[in-house]
């Protein structure tokens, strides 16, 4: 571990100054991923600026219905609002990690954790996002449990966050500030593919910091469910999870998001799945066509082609679970 400032910030405002003041600081809150990366050489941040203490771990509720969760609020919240409104949420929450870590972990941390690829993990591997420019050892290496959708030359490694995964089928909203103001940033957009820099994983500036996640209230949302599939029962990383939010009125499909984690290297909205469901009655034939779409355009390596059809039979459990908790 290299030497490091520590900060404690005592405002939002501070905490963004210090950021812009300097370059190579990081936020530390939870320090579930962090200090792991940073015992491990992997980062190397001048400053470690704590937020912890600052008001930013309240649930509340919005005009709309949805809900606004801090920054700060723990994985392993049990507000009955998410509960009942956001059952796809707290489903993919549990399924992430022990309770210790989630007691520990935050939202805003979820969403920044960085990928479990074993490549980028050892620093004598080659990796671009680690080390841009120098390589992916991924690409003539153990490919098992790697990407099949939105990789490039430079990267195939798959996003890790569960929590993620069913913030994209909310619809979710990423609420940040930074030294020019507040924004919001659709979960869509928030995580990038990897291209040609891979490096840059996210939207968010290096100078901005999270505020909340804001999930909008809708009919589907209620109606949500996460499924995960992994190599044990115990708390492992997803090889293929799915997210679902199904509105259906009159036994018709009115809405619909679908969103798979494990294959891809950010949060995968499944827009083909999608458009298999919308406009038919709820039931085997749709939710069939959906699990074959899901994997529209699908690029798997010799060695993780397994993936194509775990993908598509972790929707067609969701789905069919949902459909049968109506």
């Amino acid at each position: 571990m290299e030497p490091f400032q520590y900060v404690h910030a005592r405002s939002v405002g501070e905490a963004v100054g210090l950021l812009a003041r300097h370059p190579g600081a990081e936020v530390i809150a939870g320090a579930t991923d962090l200090t792991t990366l940073m015992r491990d050489g992997i980062r190397r941040p001048s400053h470690l600026i704590d937020v912890n203490g600052l008001a930013l771990d309240e649930i509340s509720a919005l005009p709309d219905g949805g809900l606004r969760i801090g920054a700060l609020c723990r994985n392993a919240t049990d507000d009955q609002r998410i509960v009942r409104g956001f059952p796809a949420l707290v489903e993919a929450l549990r399924s992430g990690a022990s309770p210790q870590i989630r007691n520990r972990a935050t939202f805003g941390g979820n969403l920044l954790q960085r990928v479990r690829c074993p490549y980028y993990r050892q620093p004598e591997f080659a990796c671009n996002r680690r080390d841009p420019g120098s390589g992916c050892a991924a690409l003539d290496g153990d490919s098992s449990r790697h990407a099949i959708l939105g990789t490039s030359g430079s990267c195939i490694a798959v996003h890790p966050s569960d929590c993620a995964v069913a913030l994209q089928a909310l619809d979710a909203e990423v609420v940040v500030r930074g030294p020019r103001g507040e924004r919001r940033i659709p979960i869509d957009a928030f995580h990038r593919l990897p291209g040609r820099t891979p490096e840059r994983e996210v939207m968010l500036r290096d100078d901005e910091i999270i505020l909340a996640v804001e999930l909008p209230g809708r009919a589907s949302s209620a109606h949500s469910h996460y499924v995960k599939f992994r190599e044990r029962a115990s708390y492992a990383f997803a090889l293929a999870s799915a997210a679902v939010a199904v509105e259906v009125r009159g036994g018709t499909v009115r809405s619909a998001r679908i969103a798979l984690g494990g294959v891809a290297p950010k949060p995968w909205r499944a827009r083909a799945a999608e458009h298999a469901l919308l406009g038919r009655p709820f039931g085997k034939d749709a939710i069939d066509a959906a699990a074959r779409a899901a994997t529209k355009g699908a690029a798997p390596r010799p060695d993780n082609t397994y993936k194509v059809s775990l993908a598509q039979a972790v929707v067609q459990r969701a789905l069919t679970e949902l459909g049968g908790a109506r």
